[in-house]
């Protein structure tokens, strides 16, 4: 019994990806430890160590062949950093001109897709890198080779770890899915409160949040599956995930959706326990999506509990009550209570197919799309599109090629020994907004004070090189465990490491307060090249962001209007502008975020731009209803005011999109005041379907007014600042 228990728990952590990766970074680590102790190669640790570093931050998901590619591709722009480092090392000038035009070219690699990104930023981590030591450098070859080497010894076990686990990078995408669908459904169910007062746009607000990151964590997990795809078709083996992921995003359509104005069926249903039935069964379901995380991350069978599906006997119970009362008041919303438990007993039905996915596959066609630039030319094209002052990437690369070219020149002007640290401090801390440089400069400099105060005493307790090899490993490999998820702490231990590393060169205590220094130098120059060289500061963006998100919203609904005159059939196309939606509304959720960590100066609209992001992921929520509960409707009559509506729909959304752009409407739509009218009373007769799609057009239609004066608002805001920037470069 205790033997089964732990296999079980080291097979649990075993299934965590940061602990998986944490494994695979100690035994390089210990891999090149152990020899250097045994043959008293001290001064070759610390090289070797930084390659390894620098390897297993290019590194990135792929299958064996990707990766093979990669590790080639990577090594090569390594060879290239390391050796033109050394070799314009003693030129200043040339180095000045080298480190410049290298920094701008690697950065601008990333247009070609994230691996390119992620090595880019390795390779110019290891050009620092080798800074660090090229005046030790005893000759052309002794440093990059072992960095290079450090490097290749990584790459070599991260492709033996892809052999032995090819699934695992799949299994865990999906596994986080479903742990942010967990948090996506108990934020939703707040929105069940049966309180008279409730005020949904902090619900709403708090629920684009968690959407946002659903949305990250799906395209994390398709981009996962296309690596091991040809031509966006699954192989054999990842068949089956790939059903998974399908089911996700149809859980998601429908764990999004939005049937009724919530606080109207609070304000009802205040004195009634429907609405907390409602809400303890999302919360059951929530944990449902947990459980199923679990499963997916060890590799085991998800069996459906019946805590969720009792919880959805009991809510069907407590309608039927309700109906049985026959009061007439409750009618209209009894229909909304209905098409609510219809779409939550459907999540129910696909929460317990995870294991069987094809009993849930009917009509969904397999092909991912798939956006990755496979030829040269593909990808040559998408670093010339960037070169513009538009581009966020050419933003990013040129500013960052001139903070390091000024930080290499307050390392001459003020003669630092080890001024490299604020290259180092540079490329960490300088991201491509303001908002997130911000955050990471606060972080950087907590971590680097934290490991420089916790690295002193450990100096002087451990001054063995037995003790400190031990503790520079475990420094890496929680570094590496909290890069993702606390960079604080990461950079604590990466301060630790680097401590550890110069102390076996006996330059420990030489480096702590030069460390710290170059630290706060470097951090300051980061943050006034995001601030001054090229801005983007997401107020004078925020009216694109927001035409965006409503043209993707205006694309998705009309493939969904197509559906209910064809039938149901999650296409390509029908996938592609579902997700394009969703992608736009998490974006606009990011951009709203950003700007509020920017100067007050550089705000913009703030009440009025969470109002906009309020209203946008309600209609993005109506129009998920529309596409979860999509079927064939045969009456003529209804199409043509279905029909109708859409039309005049689009138009507003059109029109919406060019006022935000800074625009005017070429045809401005007109209020019909009799379609309204003829979508907010449909018949008795008329079929549930039918009445859901009247009502949830209707819904849309209601928000456009509000919206428009938001867009006018907005896009004179964004306007004004544009001009006065205009006049001070004038």
């Amino acid at each position: 019994m205790q033997t089964s228990r732990l296999q079980f728990t080291l097979r649990r952590y075993w299934a965590n990806d940061r602990i998986n990766y944490s494994i695979r970074v100690f035994i390089a680590l210990v891999g090149v430890a152990l020899p250097c102790w045994y043959f008293n190669a001290t001064s070759e640790v610390t090289p070797l160590v930084l390659g390894i570093i620098a390897s297993a931050l290019a590194e990135t998901d792929d299958n064996l062949s990707g990766r093979i590619k990669a590790l080639i591709t990577t090594l090569i722009c390594f060879v290239v950093a390391a050796f033109s480092i050394e070799i314009l090392f003693p030129y200043p000038v040339l180095f000045a001109v080298g480190l410049f035009c290298s920094t701008f070219g690697f950065i601008m690699l990333g247009a070609m897709g994230a691996r390119y990104a992620s090595i880019a930023f390795a390779s110019l981590l290891l050009a620092v890198y080798t800074m660090l030591g090229a005046d030790q450098s005893t000759n052309l070859w002794y440093q990059p080779m072992l960095l290079l080497g450090g490097a290749t010894w990584y790459g070599v076990l991260s492709l033996a770890w892809q052999i032995l686990w090819p699934n695992q990078p799949v299994q865990q995408s999906l596994a986080g899915v479903f742990l942010e669908f967990a948090h996506y459904l108990d934020s939703k169910s707040k929105l069940f409160e049966p309180i008279a007062n409730l005020q949904p746009q902090p619900l709403r607000l708090e629920a684009a949040s968690k959407n946002a990151r659903v949305v990250t964590a799906l395209n994390n997990a398709k981009a996962t599956l296309l690596h091991r795809a040809r031509r966006g078709q699954p192989n054999a083996t990842g068949d089956k995930f790939l059903k998974i992921y399908f089911l996700a995003q149809d859980i998601h359509e429908r764990a999004s959706s939005s049937h009724y104005r919530y606080q109207k069926l609070a304000l009802e249903f205040q004195r009634s326990d429907v609405l907390f039935r409602f809400q303890r069964l999302l919360s059951r379901q929530a944990d449902a999506c947990r459980e199923i995380a679990n499963a997916l991350a060890m590799g085991k069978p998800y069996s459906h509990g019946d805590e969720s599906v009792r919880a959805l006997d009991e809510l069907q119970e407590s309608l039927w009550y309700l109906k049985n009362q026959n009061n007439p008041k409750w009618r209209i919303f009894l229909s909304q209570l209905d098409y609510l438990f219809n779409n939550l007993a459907t999540v129910e039905r696909q929460l317990s197919n995870v294991s069987n996915p094809d009993a849930a596959q009917t009509d969904t066609d397999t092909e991912l799309d798939d956006t990755e630039a496979r030829s040269m030319k593909e990808r040559w094209q998408r670093i010339t599109s960037q070169f513009t002052p538009s581009s966020m990437l050419f933003r990013h690369a040129l500013r960052m090629a001139i903070a390091l070219t000024v930080g290499y020149g307050c390392i001459l002007a003020l003669d630092l020994e080890r001024g490299f640290w604020i290259l180092l401090t540079i490329l960490f801390v300088c991201q491509p907004n303001y908002s997130a440089t911000r955050l990471r400069l606060k972080q950087r400099v907590i971590g680097t004070l934290a490991g420089l105060l916790i690295g002193m005493p450990l100096l002087y307790l451990f001054p063995g090189q037995e003790g400190q090899l031990v503790m520079m490993v475990m420094s890496g490999v929680l570094f590496f465990s909290f890069r993702t998820a606390n960079y604080g702490m990461a950079t604590m231990f990466i301060t630790l490491l680097v401590l550890l590393c110069f102390n076996q060169l006996g330059e420990g205590f030489a480096v702590i307060l030069p460390r710290l220094g170059d630290t706060l130098l470097g951090c300051l120059l980061a943050v006034l090249a995001v601030s001054f060289i090229l801005p983007d500061w997401q107020a004078r963006r925020l009216h694109n962001v927001m035409a965006t998100a409503i043209r993707s919203n205006r694309d998705y609904l009309a493939q969904i209007i197509g559906q209910y005159r064809i039938g149901k059939k999650d296409s390509l196309s029908y996938r592609i502008a579902r997700r394009n939606a969703h992608n736009t509304d998490a974006q606009l959720s990011t951009a709203i975020s950003n700007m509020l960590l920017e100067p007050g100066r550089y705000r913009m609209a703030t009440d009025e731009c969470f109002r906009f992001l309020t209203i946008n992921h309600a209609m993005l929520g109506y129009i998920s209803a529309l596409g979860a509960h999509r079927t064939q409707l045969d009456d003529e009559s209804t199409h043509h005011l279905v029909a109708q509506a859409h039309r005049q729909i689009h138009m507003h959304l059109e029109c919406l999109a060019e006022q935000l752009d800074g625009n005017l409407c070429s045809q401005a739509p007109e209020s019909d005041s009799d379609l309204e009218q003829r979508l907010g009373q449909w018949r008795d007769e008329d079929c549930t379907s039918t009445r859901m799609v009247l009502q949830q057009l209707h819904l849309i239609q209601r928000m456009l007014p509000e919206l428009h004066s938001l867009a006018n608002k907005l896009a004179a805001r964004t306007r004004k600042p544009e001009k006065a920037e205009d006049k001070q470069d004038t």
